[in-house]
């Protein structure tokens, strides 16, 4: 009888914490940087000035290389979108003005280098 209680109890134990860990992990974040697609940011992350590359990339190119995905160069760091950043940062490349250096803030949950996006905004 205790091991069919002690067990199950274990196993929850164990996936609460789990659960725990994970969503220490992402926080909760407003990052302001360029909007570069996913193909251009590798060259440019390999640049000596990453923000300054990413400042000159034009809104034509990102537009172009769309299917690679975005992300955002903040604090010398690139941050890959997901699915929803991704549709969100299409739309504002159609609506934006800008031909270079679209600087944008971004509200989402960042995980490492990943950025789960719930709001993008274009910066003046």
């Amino acid at each position: 009888m205790f091991r069919k209680t002690l067990y199950p109890l274990a196993a929850l134990i164990v996936i609460f914490g789990l659960a725990a860990l994970i969503s220490a992990q992402e926080k909760k974040a407003t990052l302001t940087g360029y909007l570069v697609d996913k193909m251009c940011a590798a060259g440019q992350a390999k640049k000596a000035d990453p923000m300054a590359a990413a400042s000159n990339h034009s809104r034509s190119c990102a537009e172009k290389c769309a299917d690679s995905g975005y992300g955002v160069f903040a604090d010398g760091k690139y941050y890959e979108f997901d699915e929803k950043g991704n549709d969100l940062a299409k739309d504002l490349l159609k609506n934006s003005k800008k031909e270079k250096g679209i600087k944008v803030s971004v509200e989402g949950n960042v995980h490492e280098s990943h950025l789960m996006v719930d709001k993008i905004s274009e910066v003046q």
